[in-house]
């Protein structure tokens, strides 16, 4: 089953998340990390979640790109963070899926979803900012947007959280063939 969580840098997603796999129950707890660190700054805030996911018992896999060659034991509740930085990734680094992002990103999700109990992502809302980007910060736009909708059509669960203040957009059981 899987549940989406969106909202704006800052807005308590990841912490929203990471409770709600928590609340799961007593599954193996993977935490899919996507940040690439590519710099000291990078590295002190991998290390400040890993951290905070301590006590929490999840387990961390890196994955910058080719998420659905990752394997996951069986019985396991997975978090994945974030689609922004594995669409990022996807399209700029060397071995990443460049233009074929989408059909990427969206099958390593199903993937994940034959493994896993629960897949919980966690998704950046950067479309309402207003700002004109250039060319390849409007197809990364274009990228993100098209795998959130998909996701949040095959969704159980989506929710944006704003201030810290989980608001549900949708509940209901995913539709065969989605």
């Amino acid at each position: 089953m899987i549940t989406l969580i969106t909202g704006g840098s800052g807005s308590g997603k990841s912490a929203y998340a990471e409770q709600k796999v928590v609340e799961f129950g007593d599954f193996n707890r993977i935490y899919i990390a996507t940040m690439y660190p590519f710099d000291e700054e990078s590295h002190q805030r991998i290390a400040r979640h890993r951290a905070m996911r301590a006590e929490k018992n999840f387990s961390t896999v890196e994955c910058y790109v080719g998420l659905k060659n990752v394997k996951i034991p069986k019985h396991s509740c997975v978090l994945l963070e974030c689609l922004s930085n594995l669409t990022a990734n996807e399209m700029f680094q060397e071995n990443g899926a460049k233009e074929k992002v989408v059909e990427e990103i969206l099958e390593g999700v199903k993937n994940l979803d034959k493994q896993a109990e629960q897949v919980v992502i966690v998704t950046n809302e950067i479309f309402s900012d207003g700002i004109k980007y250039d060319e390849e910060t409007k197809q990364y736009q274009k990228y993100l947007g098209e795998i959130n909708a998909r996701l949040a059509a095959w969704a159980k669960e989506v929710t944006e959280v704003v201030y810290g203040i989980p608001v549900q957009q949708k509940n209901t059981e995913r539709k065969e063939g989605q």
